[in-house]
Parts: C-alpha cells; structure tokens; sequence
C-alpha cells in the first residue's frame, strides 16, 4: 500500500513505520486497506469475511449510509458502493436505484449494508422490510440477495446470520 509513512516489510503484508504518525493517519490507513479488501476481484466465500473491513468504512457516520457490495456469479467483488444517504435514524432506500445499479455492473448476486449511527447493529422492522423488498425487486433479474449487514459501533449483523435472508 502507498502511503508516505509507510514501507513494506520484508513478510508480505507487513509494513514498517517510518515516521510518526497520529490517530487520523491510522484510520486513513485501515480504511485503505478495508477498502482493498473490497476492491474489485477479491473473493467473498462468506459475508463474515467483510464484516470487519465494513464495519472500519461505514461504523463511523453519523448519518445512515445505504450501501452494496457487487458480485459476480463466483462472489468475486465487483465493485462497492455507497448508494444512499439519510439521516441520524433512518435511510430511503428505493429499489429501483439498486437494481439499475445491480444491472450497470451485471451483478449476480449482492451484500446490502447499512450502518446505525447509534451504534447498536440490531435490525430494525424497517430494515427487514427493505431488505424483503429488495430481494423481490432483485429476484426478478435472478441477482440474489446474499446477505444485509447492519454495522454499528458495537459490531455487526448478519441478516443471514440470523435467518431472515
């Protein structure tokens, strides 16, 4: 990773610190490297794989952020991206915008995300009902739905997890 207080170590994946650097520097760092966990070609097997690198991009909003990971037929990434934004509670999220997204990519499949702002990842009946919602409207142009991850400062959920996908 490019970064001008960083230097690769000698294992792969490692980095050497070559001059100090403060809070908002590490944060910049980790949501670079989230963000090439989620970089196009990358394989998602399970959901559970991306938690930790969307929970790192999205846990810190103060508003709610609408957001789709894009995947082909193998669940490789395609691409992601931060669809909607509402307010400290709640988010429109309109179907016809995720599918028309979901077809410029020729998705197969997707992982719907969305963060809380309260920190509490607990879906809400609101959340449910949009995620149905998108499943139909996705459904019908055979992209499937793999999971909804709600992120929030106390970790995060998976609707598939807990069997409402």
């Amino acid at each position: 990773m490019a970064h001008s207080k960083l230097k690769a170590g000698e294992v792969a994946g490692t980095y050497l610190v070559t001059s100090p650097v403060t809070e908002t520097d590490i944060i910049t760092m980790a949501k670079r490297f989230a963000r090439r966990k989620l970089a196009k070609g990358r394989k998602i097997t399970k959901p559970s794989q991306a938690f930790e690198h969307l929970q790192l991009l999205l846990q810190d909003y103060e508003h709610e952020v609408f957001s789709v990971l894009f995947l082909d037929s193998q669940h490789r990434v395609i691409r992601f991206e931060e669809l909607f934004r509402g307010t400290i509670d709640s988010a429109s999220v309109y179907p016809r915008e995720v599918l028309k997204a979901a077809l410029a990519c020729n998705a197969a499949a997707v992982i719907l995300v969305h963060n809380h702002p309260s920190g509490d990842p607990e879906p809400s009946n609101a959340d449910r009902r949009i995620t149905e919602r998108l499943k139909e409207a996705l459904g019908l142009m055979d992209i499937r739905v793999i999971d909804h991850v709600v992120v929030g400062s106390d970790g995060c959920r998976s609707f598939a997890e807990m069997g409402y996908v």
